[in-house]
């Protein structure tokens, strides 16, 4: 690590004693490779040129010529990073030791910590540890990690390979952090840094995460992660390494509790776990991704020495078919493949035998074979025309695996191939039929990416666009939080602060509903009616799904109608009591969903879509962290993909996307007020060309109950 590269960075709680510990302390070291503590051991003694390094072992023993101490206290030393590799009922009292002696950074690699209650005990044993540690001014990862490394300060605190490189990976799975490496390996790459995050009870993701914002070796941030936590920090995190100018491509699995909570509201149902983390990637500038094999693909994508910066790809091969395949991958992906300019055309024209296609993609009609050369020449005019990047797909690098002779004509052709991407700006990606030749080596060690797919090559450079082109969601929203306008004051439960039900609570934050009256009885709705005046709806309350329940009748023009209504719902729902509604007859309506869930790590999620009977069956929906702004909430509506139904569709009327969006940010305001709702919903909302009118609005309390 540079001198100004480590000031740089020294004010970050976890640059030394995480990083770049002054000792490190192996307890738990053992001399037989089946065991962890060998591994640790081995790989903590690498960086024994940097810091001093010692291994404990009570049993006694050495490992490389350093004999194991006893015990943390008979090393007469204080070790700044103590690593505990020992059985889970020890854990407690090396940690106790290792605070007596003045440690404090402790990697426990140990899974679980349980003592006399067993393994049931441990998640609260484990929290319990790591508030010992903090109580000491000290930090705690893990438990059931597995381990750190920094290559850049000869910490190596893990066990397997992780060869060095520019990516900084953060992971709470070790078996995949170790295929992530192994990936990296074989594409020319590896890691600055590596923390396996473990159980997280004390260091948690947004911590690693903060501190590669600010790690100048690190220039691509890699995640794996489960459980995360404080949502909205980690959120923040992601939105300051966007700032940075540093991608951040996170994985994360899709379980969630959707197809549980479907039963209580559409909400519940359109709203999972994944769709949350997406839309918190989208509002913090980061990539969310769905496999191992696109992360590293698009990390080497994002390590070229030139990223892309548009959408129009120019591709050739020396093959039509693979041409032509490729296009189509990079069409599908969103990417522009269009025809070249007519300067671009005429001089690809004095590269190419006669009959060759000009066009994009480029054939080379076995020019490249005749003259190796010309791939550096069709590459160079593509990325000096009107291209935003260029797709080489096909046989070069293969030509040397025929004929060594070849050798050094193709490395000396890959050369001109990434002298090409640094003079013109613009990256170049190489897809080819070869494994590991001395040419592809070379593109790689100069940062050209190669892919053995071409939907690799497709689905890499679409995502490398894709972050070139996001912007970190920045329109002034709030803090998350409660609503900047609030008085400050905790708002009264729904149920005791004086509202019969949501719709008046709703209504006075300005969210519009049709005149209606609640009632119990056939009787008490007919005279309900004669007030509200026919045409009506009669619906039944405490319904969350009303229509499929037989909870809702519409168009009820007299009293006969009425009451033979009222009891047909009664016998089918058993509501306790009903609501007597105005028909709203409003032309060139759309209806709208909106609902509110609260994500346990990531609070009040706002959720816009199409709406009515079909919500669920259509799935067009936006997402994004509550409070919003107005601007916010307008701009989640036009990201629909029904969006033009919004605008006019067929010379229909342009509809009051503005009044849509003030009942957004109402229905948000009113969740982040009331936590005690675990869902809020109004479906349908009715936009209108001249207004918004809500039909119907659900709740569930976070006790299990049904808002009223």
């Amino acid at each position: 690590m540079a001198p100004s590269e480590h000031r740089a960075e020294a004010a970050h709680p976890l640059a030394g004693p995480l990083f770049d510990p002054g000792s490190v302390a192996v307890v738990g070291a053992s001399e037989s490779p089946r065991k962890w503590g060998y591994w640790l051991a081995t790989g903590a003694l690498a960086g024994r040129d940097r810091r001093a390094v010692h291994l404990v072992n009570r049993r006694g023993g050495a490992l490389g010529g350093v004999p194991f101490r006893p015990s943390l206290d008979a090393l007469g030393a204080r070790p700044e990073h103590v690593v505990v590799a020992v059985p889970p009922p020890s854990v407690r009292q090396t940690v106790l030791d290792g605070l007596a002696v003045g440690a404090r950074q402790f990697t426990v690699v140990t899974s679980g910590a349980h003592g006399e209650e067993g393994p049931a005990s441990a998640p609260a044993e484990e929290r319990a540890l790591a508030a010992l540690v903090a109580a000491h001014g000290g930090r705690l990862l893990g438990p059931n990690c597995m381990g750190v490394v920094d290559t850049g300060t000869e910490l190596n605190l893990t066990w397997g390979e992780f060869p060095r490189g520019d990516i900084g990976l953060v992971s709470q799975s070790g078996n995949l952090a170790l295929e992530l490496a192994r990936l990296l390996r074989r594409s020319g790459q590896g890691i600055s840094r590596f923390v396996s995050l473990g159980n997280q009870r004390g260091i948690d993701a947004a911590d690693v995460l903060d501190s590669l914002v600010g790690h100048e070796p690190t220039r691509v941030i890699a995640a794996y992660i489960e459980d995360f936590r404080d949502g909205r920090r980690l959120a923040r995190t992601l939105a300051a390494a966007r700032d940075a100018g540093k991608p951040v491509l996170l994985l994360t699995v899709g379980r969630s509790a959707a197809s549980g909570r479907a039963a209580a509201s559409h909400t519940g149902a359109l709203v999972s776990a994944r769709a949350t983390v997406r839309s918190m990637c989208q509002e913090a500038g980061a990539l969310l991704l769905d496999s191992a094999g696109e992360l590293v693909d698009t990390a080497v994508a994002l390590l070229s020495p030139a990223r892309a910066t548009g959408r129009r790809v120019a591709v050739a091969g020396d093959s039509g078919g693979q041409g032509a395949l490729a296009a189509d991958e990079l069409a599908e992906r969103g990417l522009d493949v269009a025809e070249p300019s007519p300067d671009t055309a005429e001089a690809l024209s004095r590269l190419l035998p006669a009959g060759a296609a000009r066009g994009n993609p480029v054939d080379l009609a076995g020019a490249g074979e005749a003259d190796l050369t010309t791939y550096a020449r069709v590459a160079r005019t593509l990325l000096t025309g009107d291209a935003d990047a260029a797709v080489l797909t096909g046989y070069f690098g293969d030509y040397a695996s025929d004929n060594p002779e070849h050798e050094w004509l193709e490395c000396a052709v890959a050369t001109e191939l990434a002298d090409a991407v640094g003079e013109s700006g613009r990256p170049l990606v190489v897809h080819t039929m070869a494994r590991d030749t001395a040419a592809l080596r070379l593109l790689r060690s100069r940062g050209v990416p190669v892919y053995e797919r071409v939907e690799q090559a497709a689905a890499a450079l679409a995502n490398a666009v894709r972050w070139a082109e996001g912007t970190r969601l920045d329109d002034g929203a709030p803090p998350p939080g409660p609503d900047p306008d609030a008085d400050g004051a905790t708002a009264a439960p729904v149920c005791d602060g004086g509202y019969r039900t949501l719709r008046e609570l709703l209504g006075a934050r300005g969210i519009v509903f049709p005149e209606a009256e609640f009632v119990t009885t056939a009787d008490e709705a007919a005279e309900a009616a004669g007030r509200v005046g026919f045409p009506l709806v009669l619906k039944a309350m405490g319904l969350a799904h009303k229509t499929e329940a037989g909870g809702v009748a519409l168009g009820i023009g007299d009293e006969a109608r009425l009451r033979a209504a009222f009891a047909r719902m009664s016998r089918a729902t058993a509501a306790g009591s009903y609501a007597v509604e105005a028909m709203a007859r409003i032309p060139h309506a759309v209806e709208l969903i909106a609902g509110v869930r609260h994500d346990p790590a990531f609070g009040p999620v706002l959720m816009a879509g199409i709406g009515g009977v079909t919500a669920e069956l259509l799935a067009d929906t936006a997402l994004c962290l509550a409070p919003v702004t107005h601007a916010r909430a307008r701009n989640l509506l036009l990201s629909l993909r029904h969006a033009p139904l919004l605008h006019g569709w067929r010379g229909a009327p342009s509809l009051d996307v503005d009044a849509a969006a003030r009942a957004l940010t109402a229905l948000a305001r009113v969740a982040v007020e009331h936590p005690e709702l675990a869902e809020l919903e109004v479906n349908p909302l009715l936009v209108h060309p001249s207004g918004a009118v809500a039909l119907d609005a659900h709740g569930v309390l976070a006790r299990d109950g049904t808002a009223p």
